[in-house]
């Protein structure tokens, strides 16, 4: 899939893996990852919160890894494997993370959630759901107004133990 830059300024060519499909772009070199997923691609799942990288609602992996995709520019990116909520499901199958934020009603208005979701993937893949501190401290970077760390911490704590994390 080739997409166009909206205002007809074309600097940079890229190319990206988006959640298993090959992306190509031309971009202007400001173009903040977030805004390149929401406004281009329409993959409005990742959150545009505070737009300064303090609440974790535009939570993304870039090659396995999280980051916040308002804070990272597309160009940056380049090359580089990247998966939002739209691409966490496995086989058309809810991840175990989706299904453990179900279970364990890890959600109340739902704003932080993908984030949220994103964000545990990454912090099981990274050994550091072992205890309801060591989560609370790894998920720290994603706020939940709503306040249900609770909940979200337990799905995190039961994805990991059924992911063998």
């Amino acid at each position: 899939m080739h997409v166009s830059p909206a205002d007809g300024k074309a600097p940079h060519r890229v190319q990206f893996r988006i959640n298993g499909r090959q992306i190509s772009a031309e971009l202007e070199a400001r173009v903040t990852l977030l805004d390149f997923l929401r406004d281009r691609l329409h993959l409005t799942g990742t959150k545009k919160g505070c737009n300064e990288g303090a609440c974790g609602t535009c939570t993304v992996l870039v090659d396995g890894k999280r980051m916040n995709s308002c804070l990272t520019l597309a160009v940056q990116c380049a090359g580089r494997d990247i998966t939002t909520i739209e691409g966490v499901a496995l086989s058309g199958d809810l991840h175990p993370v989706q299904e453990a934020f179900i279970s364990h009603d890890a959600f109340q208005c739902g704003y932080c959630t993908p984030g949220q979701v994103v964000s545990a993937i990454a912090c099981i893949a990274e050994g550091h759901a072992t205890d309801a501190n060591s989560v609370r401290e790894w998920m720290s970077g994603n706020i939940c107004r709503c306040s249900a760390y609770p909940q979200i911490t337990a799905a995190v704590l039961d994805a990991a133990q059924k992911m063998g994390g």
